[in-house]
């Protein structure tokens, strides 16, 4: 499947759209900061990785094998400049598990932004793309990722203690996960919705 015909998704406040190659300085703007970095395990974008990875993201419209990945540039509706991003990687197609993840630029945190960005694209993965389950992998530190998953309705399923090393720090983390049942039958007002924004998209 290709995913580009069926997008922007949008909710009530925001647009989730495909990057483009235009965005690497609002990329670079947030993706440069070590705060967002850490929790990321990979050192700070530079200006020209920035500009290698809104490329990237442009051309990765494919959903059908092990390793596809889509990333969206989430932005307020009628707006182009980005707040952060969402993304969904096929870890298995055969068995549809996939993980979710998002950043949100600092100068735009506390606003719900995340929660509702990654509602809308949990939605477009179970109603659209056909997901069976919906993981997320997070630091114990990321306090504000915790809470969007709990906000998600996803439930812990496993804490991993000092699985992987970041520089000097061992971090250790947590597995949120979500099945299709799970979020259907929890209602919500953050569902996306076609670029006309008439109803969900399907």
């Amino acid at each position: 499947m290709d995913v580009a015909s069926l997008l922007p998704l949008t909710t009530a406040r925001l647009s989730l759209r495909l990057f483009t190659p235009g965005d690497a300085d609002d990329l670079y703007a947030y993706q440069s900061l070590p705060s967002v970095a850490r929790y990321l395990y990979r050192p700070p974008h530079t200006r020209e990785r920035s500009e290698q990875v809104a490329a990237e993201r442009a051309a990765q419209t494919a959903w059908r094998a092990d390793g596809d990945k889509l990333s969206l540039a989430v932005c307020r509706r009628g707006e182009s400049r980005l707040l952060g991003e969402v993304s969904l990687g096929l870890a298995s197609a055969r068995a549809a598990q996939a993980e979710i993840g998002w950043t949100v630029d600092p100068r735009h945190q506390g606003h719900g932004y995340a929660t509702e960005a990654a509602a809308a694209l949990a939605g477009f993965a179970f109603d659209t793309l056909g997901v069976h389950r919906l993981y997320a992998r997070l630091d114990v530190e990321n306090t504000g990722s915790v809470r969007v998953c709990e906000r998600l309705g996803m439930r812990r399923e496993a804490h991993l203690v000092e699985n992987d090393l970041d520089g000097d720090r061992w971090g250790s983390e947590y597995i949120y996960a979500a099945l299709a049942a799970d979020f259907r039958s929890r209602p919500g007002d953050c569902a996306p919705r076609p670029p006309d924004g008439t109803g969900r998209t399907r």
